[in-house]
């Protein structure tokens, strides 16, 4: 393989499920969820349509896409389709003290690049941020503890003569980035949804390699990596008030109202 790019991917509750499917144990300090499957993060999954792009472009059996999960009991389903649009292995780390609201964002990033450092591999691509905590530092984390160069919010990534090419999303546009192999991008939802798998696409992929760990295997510690204590945590207080203006004519109405919003300074 003449190319090798890891792709993180986070397992998150479903994002798009209803708001009462999550509530705040604030005893625990947990965010609890009620019925509601994993999925892929939506921004992993940008980073693994950013991947396949590439993979596309060189050509057949120029490039390997690992994808790289971790968590506490991760769902086979899941891996599995997003190894079916493209990928060609998965490796996952799983263990009961994984769960992914006990792990802070330097933890997660030391035990990921305790796995990178024993594969082969010239790019790494990780989501902007994950959907479920919204922290963006995993990546950069990653990036840090290899001592590789990174590039962050990608809306575009190209790989040429062992360098990568990258258009970074800014408020008012975008500027390009290179940087030499290997390195670290972080990709954000513009450059586009991940295509979704042919039914036969998924059954393949049953036969692919898949590579399980667990924390003894590389060697991971949770103890002294934590860096951050959570204090507390809530759901945000909500407060509604309703005022009715009165008045005699639509005219009188519509003069009060605006009084009123200008009091209150909306206008």
């Amino acid at each position: 393989m003449g190319l090798n790019i890891i792709v993180c991917l986070k397992l998150v509750p479903d994002p798009e499920g209803p708001a009462d499917s999550f509530t705040v144990d604030q005893a625990s300090r947990r965010v609890v969820v009620h019925g509601l499957p994993p999925v892929a993060n939506p921004y992993d999954e940008n980073a693994l349509e950013a991947a396949i792009r590439i993979k596309e472009a060189a050509g057949d059996g120029e490039v390997k896409i690992t994808l790289l999960s971790m968590g506490r009991s991760l769902s086979k389903a899941v891996m599995l389709k997003a190894l079916a649009t493209g990928a060609d292995e998965y490796v996952t780390v799983e263990g009961e003290q994984l769960e992914a609201q006990e792990l802070d964002s330097y933890t997660t990033a030391t035990l990921l690049a305790s796995v990178i450092r024993g594969l082969d591999y010239d790019l790494v691509l990780t989501g902007r941020q994950a959907a479920d905590t919204n922290s963006g530092q995993v990546g950069l984390g990653i990036a840090g503890l290899l001592g590789i160069p990174a590039v962050t919010v990608a809306q575009k990534v190209e790989v040429s003569g062992g360098m990568v090419r990258v258009e970074r999303v800014l408020p008012d546009g975008f500027e390009t980035v290179e940087a030499p192999l290997p390195a670290l991008v972080t990709v954000s939802h513009e450059i586009g949804d991940l295509r979704y798998p042919a039914l036969a696409a998924i059954k393949a992929a049953k036969q692919l390699p898949q590579k399980s760990l667990s924390l003894s295997d590389i060697n991971g510690e949770l103890a002294s990596t934590g860096l951050v204590e959570r204090m507390g945590l809530a759901a945000p207080s909500r407060e509604r008030a309703c005022v009715m203006v009165g008045a005699d004519t639509g005219e009188e109405a519509g003069r009060a109202l605006a009084e009123r919003l200008h009091a209150d300074r909306v206008l």
